[in-house]
């Protein structure tokens, strides 16, 4: 059963009107406009943390759910505890376009930019891949 967000004075992820005009023209593009925008947290990467992201339609037992600009994007619980105030971003630049996530918990990262660290998981960085 999805859950709603539970402190609404912060909100668990949200996302520029940018980030949203992209993936809803991607999803668009690809005749899949009803799916969702699945972002999630795992070990590993340069930092110790790495961000996922991934195109969804279906909510998970305990996924939270939101919306924004017209796009929803589901967290896990366990992503939730690290990402809670992030921002998901779209950046186009002369080195190339992507989606970027904007953290305020991540108190370090790498210069691959989806590897982070909270402070809480130390020990765990690896070389980064980029």
């Amino acid at each position: 059963m999805a859950q709603e967000m539970l402190d609404t004075q912060t909100p668990l992820v949200s996302m520029t009107d940018a980030a949203a005009t992209q993936l809803r023209d991607i999803l668009a593009k690809q005749g899949q406009a009803e799916l969702g925008l699945r972002v999630f947290v795992q070990p590993g990467g340069c930092s110790g943390m790495s961000y996922g992201m991934g195109f969804e339609d279906q909510t998970q037992d305990g996924d939270i759910v939101t919306e924004h600009n017209g796009v929803r994007l589901f967290v896990d619980q366990v992503s939730a505890q690290y990402i809670k105030g992030a921002e998901i971003d779209f950046v186009d630049s002369l080195m190339g376009g992507g989606f970027t996530v904007h953290n305020p918990n991540a108190v370090s990262s790498c210069s691959c930019g989806s590897s982070f660290d909270t402070g809480e998981d130390a020990g765990t960085a690896q070389h980064c891949s980029h």
